[in-house]
């Protein structure tokens, strides 16, 4: 059987594709019916398939060993082209949009396809070319860094993932240390991590004047494909956060202060929820991988298929280890129609999310592998959230194989973690949104609106003297701040509908596993509102959505004596 490692990797000449897809173009504008261009169409999407399959190869491999020389020389030479065939996508949107049989096209297509192109074009030119190489290049000088760190402690030698577990410590000391630890890396490269960020918003600015807008703010909107919805709505959407979440989420903090015994409650608190430990996954990462075949094979026939699947190719790398970039991510390799799973596995409870969230992602791909348009096989990406994280969610009744006794202590800060987590992912979208309005910024402004909006959204943070957290300069570890701009407000509105798909399956688990089946077969066929209505969802823009979801929440979180746990 063909693995993982057996997929092969061939750099695309960059020219040759590009004498080939301009060739199909001309061959499309001279197309005499609907249907020669749709072969056409059909042979540009092998192109970029063929290209999507070698640019994920060397992602994944660059990210799995940050120190193979050879995979990133081909992640370098892919943030060099990558711009260059997003002209060549440009041009064959631009095409199709403009296509005298465009209504025949799109019968066959789907309008979404042509949406996502108008989107595309606006926020392309060849003009930005080198400025977008320019972003590439500091997005992975960003990534590196990050992989960089060896920090000693505890007398070894860890990663910034393998810390993790001592800022779970049930010794206060221990976490606090583990939390200087952690920021005294980031502090120790402040002025790699300014220089960094201040050269992308001055280059993302740049961007966006040389295409007409205004800030980056819209350019972001359209690199993302919000398609239906626009700023006013996120703005609206945080509002409603800010109004119903903070203070559950204050009131779940002081709930963990008092189960710890803690009085003077600090961030370096935070990761320890109760005092005889946290929950943890009761066996070694094979363990969980076993348990984890159990929990899809028993879920439904297609999860069995899937999880089978992505066993047999190999298609998880799931360990924490030295030169491995940090955090955890789920990508597709269309020519092997294999998704394929990145995480760092840390003995925490993190693990099990890892499991289900980034599966949730992988099991959404293949669901619409076979949709037939590129563009249709992910949705955009706050539809694409609301799979992984509702996946959380309806795997519940399966965590006692992974939590045994400490079930109920996992489930309880799980969902509390749903609600703490939305005031802090909103404020995460309003600094983007600040600082791209004000490209000029000094590291320092941006720190302090940093601590601003903390002081709004996470009233209840009290970072107790730690240097580079009392300054503003916790932002720096959230990676899609420098990586994808916008990307955050994300998983603030797919969490919201997967709290819906939460309470919905308490109340009746089968027709919320046919919508949710449903919701992943669609891909990204819809934009994001048709994909919440399709799966019986409200729309978390909606007034009301909010408070709807946090009611129910707080009400479950309240009937548990937490203090027993």
């Amino acid at each position: 059987m063909v693995t993982f490692s057996d997929y092969k990797y061939t750099r695309p000449d960059l020219d040759a594709l590009k004498q080939q897809w301009r060739s199909l173009l001309d061959r499309f504008e001279k197309a005499g019916t609907a249907e020669d261009q749709n072969v056409v169409i059909e042979e540009l999407n092998r192109l970029s398939e063929d290209y999507s399959t070698q640019e994920n190869l060397v992602y994944i491999r660059a990210s799995v060993d940050t120190n193979d020389e050879y995979y990133q020389k081909e992640r370098d030479y892919f943030d060099e082209i990558g711009p260059e065939f997003d002209e060549l996508n440009t041009e064959y949107y631009k095409a199709i949009v403009g296509s005298r049989f465009r209504d025949e096209l799109e019968s066959r297509w789907g309008s979404q396809l042509f949406a996502i192109a108008d989107q595309k074009i606006r926020s392309f030119s060849p003009a930005i070319i080198p400025l977008l190489q320019q972003e590439n290049r500091l997005s992975s000088e960003y990534s590196k860094l990050v992989a960089s760190a060896q920090i000693g402690f505890d007398k070894k030698t860890l990663t910034l993932a393998q810390l993790v577990p001592y800022t779970q410590s049930t010794d206060r000391e221990v976490r606090k240390k583990a939390v200087e630890a952690t920021f005294g890396f980031y502090g120790g490269h402040r002025e790699r991590f300014d220089e960094i960020y201040d050269r992308l918003v001055k280059t993302r600015d740049e961007i966006a004047k040389t295409l007409g807008f205004k800030d980056f703010v819209e350019v972001g909107f359209l690199r993302m494909n919000r398609i239906g919805y626009d700023r006013s709505m996120v703005e609206n959407f945080r509002r409603q956060v800010k109004e119903h979440i903070v203070p559950i989420a204050t009131e779940l903090i002081e709930r963990q202060a008092k189960r710890i015994g803690v009085d003077d409650f600090r961030y370096y608190d935070e990761g320890l929820n109760f005092t005889n430990g946290n929950a943890a996954p009761a066996g070694p990462p094979e363990w969980i991988i076993e348990n984890g075949r159990k929990m899809y094979g028993e879920l439904s026939p297609e999860t069995a298929e899937f999880f089978q699947f992505m066993r047999n190719h190999e298609l998880m790398d799931l360990e924490a280890k030295k030169g491995k970039e940090g955090g955890g991510y789920c990508t597709f390799i269309d020519n092997y129609q294999s998704p394929f799973i990145f995480s760092n596995f840390n003995g925490t409870s993190h693990d099990i999310d890892v499991l289900t969230h980034e599966a949730g992602h992988a099991f959404q791909v293949f669901s619409s592998r076979n949709i037939g348009v590129p563009e249709y096989i992910w949705p955009t990406t706050e539809a694409a959230e609301i799979h992984s994280m509702s996946m959380e969610f309806l795997t519940w009744p399966w965590m006692e194989l992974f939590f045994k006794e400490g079930t109920e202590k996992y489930k309880f800060i799980h969902l509390s973690s749903a609600l703490l987590f939305l005031p802090y992912g909103v404020a995460v979208d309003e600094f983007q949104q600040r600082v791209y309005e004000n490209p000029e910024m000094t590291p320092e402004e941006r720190n302090q609106t940093w601590k601003e909006l903390e002081q709004a959204y996470l009233p209840h943070r009290d970072y107790g003297g730690i240097p580079f957290l009392e300054s503003g300069g916790f932002w720096q570890r959230q990676s899609h701040i420098y990586e994808v701009p916008f990307y955050y407000i994300d998983y603030c509105l797919a969490q919201v509908c997967a709290l819906q798909f939460w309470k919905r399956s308490r109340e009746d688990r089968d027709s919320t596993w046919q919508d949710y089946m449903r919701l992943c077969r669609l891909g990204g066929s819809k934009p994001f509102l048709e994909l919440v209505a399709d799966a019986g969802l409200t729309s978390p823009f909606a007034d009301g959505c909010v408070e709807s979801v946090s009611g129910p929440v707080k009400e479950w979180l309240d009937a548990v004596d937490d203090q027993a746990l």
